[in-house]
């Protein structure tokens, strides 16, 4: 090795010895003819100085910002004053005895250390530079340590790491797929697994008993801060386990996965029936680290005479109300921006009130009696100078869902009960009927096993069969998504049956599942935790792009690579290819 240490370890413990230093000028200086120089490497940074009186010094005084080098020189201790107690090394200085410039560096189109205050188009045309940032580097340290933590723990719980394939059969998973056209087989394409998640169930019914893998997932839908065209999770799958037994192997991974962040956690987590949380919550990925709840008004309002409300009672709907803590002070345009949230969300429109110290006023107040809102202020438990949101819809669920919006909005204002709130979701509805199509989907996975005392129903009331279906939440962020499956091959054929595939179909698309549920496959289930979402949560990030080494943009561009591209007419040719202009 050229080095002896990285920058950052070299500290008073080392005081006197000879050390040889690697990185990149970070900054330089010079003093009253002493040369400064801040050499970084990944580990941070350490203070270089070179004297005039050595062979070397014109050398180093034509150093500029990101030239590389190795130093080789005597630790001492700084002068008094000149020690920085905010620098890891800021006791110790390398005094130089050997310079070398291992390569220059052209001007750069942004400093380092300030590259998070340039577009983000520039950060990732010049990723390789971004990367530098130490904010960058912690964020994907971080992520190796997750992924040796999970690694370790799984390992340690029984669980043997097993690849799946990238190059895969086309199905429809929810998302659309990216397809790779066969040179071998013109007209035929594979397609790039959404999850590994038919490979994952036939390695179960194969007796592998427990497996999992850091998988790459593709799929080809819009993109946002938390989402990716190809992304990783901690993917995993159990033979013979209840929900309880998954539930309690990823509390266990989760807790290893916070350590190595420094924090703790507190286990069992929270269980949330589906139907619970969209009552009080209006989520399925409710933020529980704020204690606003929504409160159905339908009962308040039983008897009212207004008419909007009337009319969603009779038509079997529901109202729903909420408290805003200090909201009887918003002004009139902030009252209009929380109407426009909800419109966006499916709300026809949102009735506010103000509570006064012996009063609850508004522009709606006049069409309720006073015995309505002194009712709906004490359901809520809105307090002098709070506000009062009502919101009514003739289906239930969109009246939750454009609540839960305004609550997701709210709480934003109020203090935080904890710092990380993990709930599983559990008991999803198993089918969401499509009305365009008259037929039913599955609500999250076509694989998912539905609550066995609900199986009767199955083809009498598809809308009402539960299933074994369950998500982990944290801080209002979905993190991971899993099911105990379907391991009889007649429950899976009735489930693709109601979404309107044919046996024949079935078999074409779903066959290699289906052969190995029928042979013995053993009840199992399993769950995928996206690590990318993971890490961003811990390292304080918004967006996952900035835990992710070479991402896409919101585009699904890559400015580094400059890509998806323009391939050559040789190429399309090969793969019986021929491309349609557009007008």
């Amino acid at each position: 090795m050229k080095r002896t240490n990285y920058c950052a370890d070299v500290t008073a413990a080392l005081l006197s010895t000879k050390q040889t230093l690697c990185g990149w000028v970070n900054s330089y200086r010079n003093h009253g003819g002493v040369l400064f120089i801040d050499l970084r490497d990944r580990s941070g940074i350490c203070q270089i100085v070179v004297e005039p009186s050595r062979p070397f010094f014109k050398e180093a005084s034509a150093v500029r910002s990101e030239y590389v080098l190795e130093v080789t020189g005597i630790v001492q201790r700084r002068i008094e004053g000149a020690v920085n107690k905010n620098m890891k090394t800021g006791e110790i200085e390398l005094v130089a005895e050997d310079f070398k410039v291992l390569n220059t560096s052209v001007q750069l189109p942004f400093e380092v250390e300030n590259s998070f205050g340039v577009s983000e188009e520039t950060r990732l045309k010049y990723r390789y530079l971004d990367l530098r940032n130490p904010r960058m580097f912690a964020n994907l340290y971080l992520r190796h340590r997750i992924a040796q933590a999970a690694r370790r723990y799984l390992d340690a719980n029984g669980f043997i790491e097993v690849e799946t394939p990238i190059l895969t059969r086309s199905t429809p998973e929810g998302a659309r797929d990216y397809l790779v056209p066969s040179r071998v087989h013109h007209g035929e394409f594979y397609a790039l697994p959404q999850s590994p998640q038919m490979f994952k169930q036939t390695l179960m019914a194969s007796g592998i008993d427990r497996y999992f893998q850091l998988a790459r997932c593709f799929r080809d839908e819009d993109l946002r801060a938390d989402r990716q065209p190809e992304h990783t999770q901690i993917d995993m799958e159990m033979s013979f386990v209840t929900i309880d037994d998954i539930h309690t192997i990823v509390e266990g991974l989760m807790t290893e996965i916070f350590k190595t962040a420094g924090k703790e956690l507190k286990t069992p987590f929270i269980k949330l029936p589906f139907e619970e949380a969209m009552e009080k919550y209006g989520s399925d990925k409710p933020d529980l680290r704020y204690r606003l709840e929504l409160k159905n008004a339908s009962d308040v309002f039983a008897q009212t005479g207004f008419k909007v409300f009337a009319d969603v009672l009779a038509g079997k709907g529901a109202i729903y109300a909420l408290r805003g803590e200090k909201a009887g002070a918003y002004s009139r345009g902030q009252m209009d921006k929380l109407t426009e949230l909800v419109k966006k969300n499916g709300a026809k429109g949102l009735v506010w009130l103000k509570v006064k110290a012996d009063s609850v006023e508004g522009p709606a107040a006049k069409f309720f009696t006073a015995q309505e809102l002194t009712a709906v202020k004490e359901l809520v438990g809105a307090q002098n100078g709070d506000g009062i949101f009502i919101g009514s819809d003739l289906n239930k669920r969109t009246v939750q869902n454009f609540m839960g919006a305004l609550r997701k909005e709210l709480v934003k204002e109020l203090p935080k009960q904890c710092d990380w709130a993990f709930a599983w979701i559990t008991n999803f509805p198993l089918l969401e009927y499509i009305a365009e199509e008259d037929r039913w989907d599955a609500a999250h996975n076509p694989f998912t096993a539905p609550v066995e005392e609900d199986l009767p129903n199955l083809e009498k009331d598809p809308g009402s069969v539960r299933s074994y279906q369950f998500d982990l939440v944290l801080n209002g962020n979905e993190l991971a998504s899993g099911s105990v499956r379907n391991c009889r091959r007649e429950v899976q054929e009735r489930i693709l049956a109601l979404m309107k595939h044919s046996k024949e179909e079935a078999a074409r698309r779903f066959g290699m599942l289906l052969n190995a549920l029928e042979a013995g496959a053993p009840p199992h289930g399993g769950i995928g935790l996206g690590l990318d979402r993971i890490t961003a949560l811990l390292a304080g990030e918004d967006s996952i792009r900035e835990v992710i080494a070479f991402p896409k943009t919101a585009q699904a561009v890559c400015p580094l690579t400059d890509s998806p591209n323009v391939v050559d007419e040789q190429q399309l040719t090969d793969l019986g290819i021929t491309l349609i202009q557009e007008k």
